[in-house]
């Protein structure tokens, strides 16, 4: 059984030493030879985590011809640092071999904490269902992946967990998994350790569908025609976001009696979702590929034929908009 840790610039100690410390101990226990180790995208090399300059040494680069389970962990830091390490390891040859990790049989793909956000930044996950820090589940849902609040989420070849401890429940479930629970009982015996809460599976019956309360308010044509109409008409705006300024060409407009609008990047089109004036603003949200796979949430307002506002995702920080009426 081969099982791959991978390292990254910034990755943290306890989301890769947690897991490892776990499955080293169900070799112990194990008839089945186990061969664990760290690897990175680069291949051998020392790596620096994101906890006060520790490093650990990578053996080897991340090989896909070895079947088995290949764990991705957090990043740690600062909150502004730590979804710019994970953008940065996102942004390596890492999530090109994930991809095809991920349609590769006999290879199960395992997150701890923001490990998932790695692969939901590039697309991975979309339609998916995955778990990582509480902190972080609204930046999953926003790159379209089905945010599932749970300890660990088992979605056949990809397994997830939570945040910051969630790596110990996560091995044990996967010792428990590959090599039974017997095994994983002896682990746990030893590190005097129980997993907690329920793995969810994507079997068994389903919940009974809730009507939602809707949050947003109604546009009404009527009363609040005349602040609508400050908005009709294209704009071209910027978006400052934390990797390089991204021009978007907003086209907003009346049909059927409701405002709708689009929005144009490049030579990509989007349709903008849950258009909503609140007072003097103007929200929507807007699926983008750049500069990555996600939803934005924007808000905007309009001082003659200038527009002004913010674009946000998740736990990212804010983007200022601004643009001009053409």
């Amino acid at each position: 059984m081969n099982i791959q840790i991978v390292l990254f610039d910034g990755f943290d100690l306890l989301d890769v030493i947690a897991p490892f410390e776990v499955f080293e101990a169900a070799a112990m226990f194990s008839k089945k030879d186990i061969d664990l180790q760290l690897v990175s995208a680069e291949g051998e090399r020392t790596v620096l985590s994101g906890s006060n300059q520790i490093t650990l040494q990578a053996s080897s680069k991340l090989d896909l011809t070895r079947k088995g389970l290949i764990l991705i962990p957090g990043a740690s830091g600062t909150m502004d640092e730590i979804p710019a390490r994970l953008k940065k390891a996102a942004d390596t040859d890492l999530s090109s071999l994930l991809k095809k990790a991920l349609m590769t049989p006999d290879i199960l793909i395992t997150t701890v904490c923001g490990g998932s956000l790695i692969l939901s930044m590039n697309g991975l996950l979309e339609g998916r269902h995955a778990v990582t820090h509480h902190m972080g589940m609204d930046l999953l849902t926003a790159t379209n992946t089905i945010a599932v609040k749970a300890r660990v989420v088992d979605d056949g070849d990809l397994v997830t967990g939570g945040g910051v401890t969630s790596g110990l429940d996560v091995a044990l479930y996967l010792v428990e998994r590959e090599l039974g629970p017997q095994i994983a009982l002896a682990v746990e015996q030893l590190f005097e350790y129980e997993r907690r809460g329920t793995v969810w599976k994507k079997e068994g019956e389903k919940l009974k569908e809730s009507k939602q309360v809707e949050s947003e308010k109604v546009i009404d044509t009527t009363i609040q025609l005349n602040e609508i109409k400050r908005f009709i008409g294209k704009w071209d705006t910027t978006i400052a976001t934390p990797v390089g300024n991204q021009s978007v060409l907003f086209n907003l407009y009346m049909k059927e009696g409701q405002l709708a609008g689009k929005a144009t990047q490049g030579g990509d089109s989007i349709i903008l979702d849950n258009l909503v004036l609140d007072g003097s603003q103007l929200r929507w949200s807007m699926k983008v590929t750049k500069p990555m796979r996600l939803t934005l949430k924007c808000t905007v307002s309009v001082n003659g034929h200038e527009m002004h506002g913010e674009a946000k995702a998740g736990m990212l920080p804010s983007s200022k908009l601004a643009g001009h009426r053409l």
